[in-house]
């Protein structure tokens, strides 16, 4: 009898939906990624970052040696569109965030965006479920994540905490196929 391994989060280079791409980030996305995070408006629910262009290529550089996480470039027919992270792996569980679309992007690109994450999650890493917080007044991300059935299970002093089984994620991977036919493909998984 085979013992079920543990799921982990690991990178890819590359994971394809229907019209979008991640890209794993690069230090070339330094630029890109902090113009999203200082936007007034986009980084209005995120945690505060300064407007220091080294600090963002030496997060980058050091994100590039680590493991235990995936940082994602969000690309709509080879144009960055945003940004999305999978991290904290707990068991059978993990989170995702620094989800941020660049105004402009394809109407269909955060439903897409999404359920790219939970095909690539469970279907190529292994995971069952998905935890994770908004920030407490950001009613729209709200709404969108309980729309795929994500449940509220507790609340800090800044954000809401959600958490989504595999039943849900399979049920809004069902419902939503207009946005991603089925799974991902995924090339350079490491």
């Amino acid at each position: 009898m085979s013992q079920r391994v543990e799921p982990r989060i690991r990178k890819a280079a590359l994971v394809r939906g229907d019209t979008l791409t991640f890209r794993d980030a690069e230090l070339d996305d330094a630029e890109f990624i902090l113009s999203l995070r200082t936007d007034a408006e986009k980084s209005r629910y995120l945690s505060h970052v300064p407007n220091d262009l080294e600090a963002q290529r030496a997060w980058l550089a050091r994100y590039a040696q680590e493991r235990g996480q995936a940082y994602f470039i969000i690309e709509f027919k080879g144009e960055r569109i945003g940004t999305l992270r999978l991290y904290d792996a707990r068991g059978d569980s993990f989170c995702w965030g620094s989800w941020i679309l660049k105004d402009g992007r394809p109407r269909h690109a955060a439903m897409e965006s999404a359920l790219m994450v939970y095909a690539y999650s469970v279907d190529h890493l292994g995971f069952t479920a998905c935890h994770f917080d908004v920030r407490k007044g950001n009613e729209r991300v709200i709404k969108f994540h309980e729309r795929f059935g994500a449940v509220r299970v507790g609340a800090t002093e800044l954000d809401h905490l959600f958490q989504l089984d595999l039943t849900s994620i399979q049920a809004a991977r069902r419902k939503y196929t207009e946005f991603l036919a089925s799974s991902v493909e995924v090339a350079g998984l490491q």
